[in-house]
């Protein structure tokens, strides 16, 4: 008898990417708090984060994102739920028995060792071969541009180049998945933004999966292949950038990423369509559908730089100019709507023959697909 030939199945990379990625599945962590109440730091979160991506956990203080870091990295211990790395359980491991290493805000360096001798601390406890370790360690200088330093200490650094120590540290060991716990947030603006650089060459030349917790909005959106927005425990939002700034699932990721104005408006349906009206203004067409309230309203969020003063875009409402302030990148106008609503509008360069003044009536346009229609719970 001829057996059949065993035919392999194809898998697309997306499909290899999930299976072999981080998948965290009902995770739980309740806190007691000194009051004697609980705080569900992780409120059954599922998550998938694909091999070799960059993906931000994003939020505001004690909304779980943090505590998800720890607990991926075996410094927390959930209390259910698991985390499995491509098909191995990882959760009940200890910590250093997992292929996962984490970079932390205050970097953590010792500071009585040099640059080199901080590098090659975690390959001599894993009891490479001094040769081994030397090449290594070059390879890591190398690779986070600090060839030449690594006779020096931590307090001969800048503060980027302690980042990078640090950053060079943990890549060392080859770890299959690097978490970094708001790496960044010590470093000023510029320095920060030098850093945001380092970590997107970082992670495209060696393909480690990064993790990356901040609650700094614009940090998550210039680094992030995936971002999820987490509220409350659990993530209100996982998509690209461009998916959780333009197409926010609910008012807290709105408001949240970016700046945005909304609006409660009525709405109403004409023919297969649902119209709405700002502050009386003209009929508007909606090209997303609106969830409607009890009393026949919407809520739409708008992007500041998404409105226009120039008639480029069909007029939404007319209302008075009440104030306006130069940024060099921009001008930032806030424009007073007949019934009380403030809308902000953000003008680029260039600003010449602008005639705009305080006090000036004026017409304030979007296109359509600029109105975000919100859930109404979340209104």
């Amino acid at each position: 008898m001829v057996e059949a030939p065993v035919v392999s199945e194809r898998r697309s990379p997306e499909v290899v990417a999930r299976e072999n990625g981080l998948t965290i599945t009902a995770a739980t962590k309740t806190f007691a708090t000194p009051e004697g109440t609980e705080v569900h730091a992780l409120d059954h979160v599922d998550l998938q984060i694909r091999d070799g991506e960059f993906f931000v956990m994003l939020g505001p203080s004690g909304c779980g994102k943090t505590t998800l870091l720890r607990s991926i990295a075996g410094l927390e211990t959930l209390d259910s739920g698991e985390i499995y790395l491509g098909r191995d359980r990882i959760d009940d491991r200890p910590a250093h028995a997992r292929p996962v290493n984490t970079v932390f805000q205050s970097y953590a360096l010792f500071p009585h060792l040099t640059v080199a001798q901080n590098i090659a601390f975690g390959l001599q406890m894993d009891k490479l071969p001094a040769a081994q370790v030397a090449e290594r360690v070059a390879q890591m200088l190398t690779l986070v541009r600090l060839d030449g330093l690594g006779g020096r200490r931590p307090a001969q650094l800048s503060g980027g180049q302690q980042q990078r120590v640090a950053l060079a540290r943990a890549l060392a060991k080859q770890p299959r998945v690097l978490l970094l716990d708001e790496p960044l947030a010590a470093l000023d603006l510029k320095l920060r933004r030098g850093m945001q650089d380092e970590l997107r060459r970082l992670q495209r030349t060696t393909g480690i999966t990064f993790v990356f917790v901040t609650h700094d909005q614009e940090e998550a959106l210039s680094l992030g292949d995936r971002i999820a927005v987490f509220s409350d425990g659990r993530p209100a939002q996982v998509g690209t950038p461009e998916e959780v700034y333009e197409r926010p699932v609910n008012r807290f990721v709105a408001d949240f990423i970016g700046d945005t104005t909304f609006l409660t408006v009525p709405v109403r349906t004409d023919g297969d369509a649902q119209v709405v009206q700002v502050a009386g203004g003209p009929a508007v067409r909606l090209t997303a559908p609106a969830p409607v309230a009890a009393d026949g309203t919407t809520t739409l969020a708008v992007r500041p730089e998404r409105l226009v003063l120039d008639g480029s875009a069909p007029p939404i409402a007319t209302g008075t100019l009440a104030e306006l302030v130069y940024m060099g990148t921009d001008l930032r106008i806030r424009v007073a709507l007949a019934d009380g609503t403030s809308l902000a509008v953000r003008v680029s360069p260039p600003f010449e023959g602008l005639a705009l003044r305080p006090g000036a009536t004026v017409t304030v346009g979007a296109a359509p697909e600029h109105l975000r229609p919100l859930a109404v719970e979340q209104a």
